[in-house]
């Protein structure tokens, strides 16, 4: 009887010892940014840590076993007056705005004895805050996402120009759009809208501009908005910085001197704004100035709207 006890101690004190998975030395954290989420990979049982062990932000044990990896994600970057699961933001002003969000895998085991290193993986995604939205007067392309380095990432996928039928905008034309010349003159109704992002971030519309090419830095080109105030005087702005979408309509018009069908592209510079951590609302057009200077290095999506007839009968316009 007594030595079966002690073969009973020796199994008990073994126990602790015993891996329920294969410990591996992880020390990296794989990362992709996308526009209204961010996925962390971490390396499978990392220093001996199970899933369960394991939570994102310290609350949420929600990571899942892929092959080779646990998987943590963060599916809203933006939940309305609410974090998830820890997931912090920050707001960078300056000449590059930017917005940051992060959040960190930790191991937690309420065991009263660890025998396992603690881990603390912590992460972070970088999102662009003002993009160049070019539409090309007449035809819809939306743009694609970008990730670099699983740290980067661009809200640019979730944007989209479009025009629509008339001042409700209810229904978006499609492309391409044409205007015959006999319409020169006719209301263009364009509605930028941010897309499966939460409603708390805001589109605001900055500076838009026509140029007769698909080039947003074109010398030829007639101004239709500078900081977010109308500069053509058939430029009506319906909405601008109040929820995820903004629209604004102004007169059809062609570039004079040019072939029977042309292209009048329309280039929008907007920033997505924060409307929890910013005051999104642009000033009074009175008590600012108008001009501005496009940015080149904005994301650009891409809509053409053609003009064709004879080529005498057009709406003539002189570029500034």
């Amino acid at each position: 009887m007594s030595y079966e006890m002690a073969a009973v101690g020796v199994i008990f004190i073994l126990l602790p010892m015993t891996w329920a998975c294969a410990p591996q030395k992880a020390d990296y954290v794989m990362v992709s940014c996308f526009p209204n989420a961010i996925i962390a990979n971490v390396p499978e049982c990392p220093y001996g840590w199970e899933i369960g062990q394991l939570s994102l932000g310290g609350v949420c044990y929600t990571g899942i076993n892929t092959p080779g990896f646990y998987r943590f994600t963060i599916p809203d970057l933006t939940p309305k007056n609410n974090s998830y699961c820890g997931t912090l933001s920050e707001y960078v002003g300056g000449k590059d705005p930017r917005y940051i969000f992060y959040n960190s895998i930790v191991s937690n085991d309420s065991s009263l004895t660890v025998r396992n290193q603690p881990v603390n993986y912590t992460f972070s995604c970088t999102y662009k805050a003002a993009y160049l939205v070019n539409n090309a007067v007449f035809s819809q392309r939306v743009a694609t996402v970008y990730v670099n380095n699983g740290s980067l990432g661009s809200f640019k996928s979730q944007l989209s120009m479009n025009v629509f039928t008339n001042s409700k905008f209810l229904y978006a034309k499609d492309a391409p759009y044409v205007i015959d010349t006999s319409e020169i003159g006719s209301e263009v109704f364009i509605g930028i809208e941010a897309k499966g992002l939460s409603n708390r971030f805001k589109v605001v519309i900055t500076n838009c501009w026509a140029t007769p090419t698909p080039f947003s830095t074109d010398k030829k080109r007639w101004t239709l908005i500078q900081n977010s105030c109308s500069l053509d005087n058939t430029v009506t702005i319906f909405e601008n910085a109040k929820d995820s979408r903004s629209m604004f309509k102004f007169n059809s018009f062609r570039f004079q001197r040019l072939e029977k069908v042309s292209t009048v592209w329309l280039h929008c510079e907007i920033q997505v704004c924060d409307g929890e951590k910013l005051f999104c609302q642009p000033t009074p057009c009175t008590s600012r100035s108008t001009e501005f200077e496009p940015d080149p290095n904005g994301g650009i999506l891409s809509m053409e709207f053609q003009v064709r007839g004879i080529y005498h009968f057009y709406f003539c316009m002189i570029p500034i």
